[in-house]
């Protein structure tokens, strides 16, 4: 059985992380691709479970060696997805969730084409604003750049398979998951 990839992007803020871990969780043989990151693990982060922290100088290591699938760089800090990583996912025949902009969506979905995409919206921008004041991570001017970007990445949302909008969390986890038994029935010729 291989491996299906679903690929997950959504402006920062809009919820994308929970819905994801949520899912995972209700769903057998369906995990998280973990990216490396240069950024700072926030309250709660593990490393290795939520990302894998690393200096930047480590990051660089690893670019320069071609250990990553994509990256970017996202206010300031880098965030690659492991080949190898992927590749050991991909031999234990479990379907991949990668949390992931639309940058690196792209580039996933360029090496590999069967991927199933789907952004995740906000019910507004005004509600975007609310989220990411209320989270109290990021100063004002942090959260600024993010809504001016949040409007760049929404523009994108066409560019994907299906869209989700979080306004309801639960509403929204079922949808997902609806999305992923649907694209496993689909896939696997009904087997699901």
């Amino acid at each position: 059985m291989k491996s299906l990839f679903f690929i997950i992007s959504a402006p920062s803020g809009t919820g994308k992380t929970s819905l994801c871990k949520e899912v995972i969780r209700n769903l057998s043989n369906l995990t998280s691709s973990v990216s490396y990151t240069t950024r700072k693990p926030r309250s709660g982060e593990m490393d290795g479970r939520d990302y894998f922290f690393v200096s930047p100088e480590k990051f660089q290591q690893m670019l320069d060696q071609g250990l990553f699938v994509e990256w970017t760089e996202i206010y300031g800090n880098r965030y690659g997805t492991s080949k190898t990583f992927i590749e050991k996912l991909m031999k234990d025949q479990v379907d991949i969730l990668f949390d992931i902009d639309s940058r690196g969506a792209r580039k996933i979905l360029e090496l590999y084409p069967e991927g199933i995409s789907i952004f995740v919206l906000p019910p507004s921008l005004q509600e975007l604003k609310k989220r990411l004041v209320s989270r109290g991570t990021d100063s004002s001017e942090t959260i600024t750049s993010r809504l001016k970007l949040a409007e760049q990445e929404m523009e994108d949302a066409g560019f994907y398979q299906y869209t989700v909008v979080n306004d309801s969390f639960e509403e929204a986890v079922k949808k997902l998951k609806s999305i992923v038994i649907a694209e496993r029935c689909r896939r696997r010729n009904g087997i699901c």
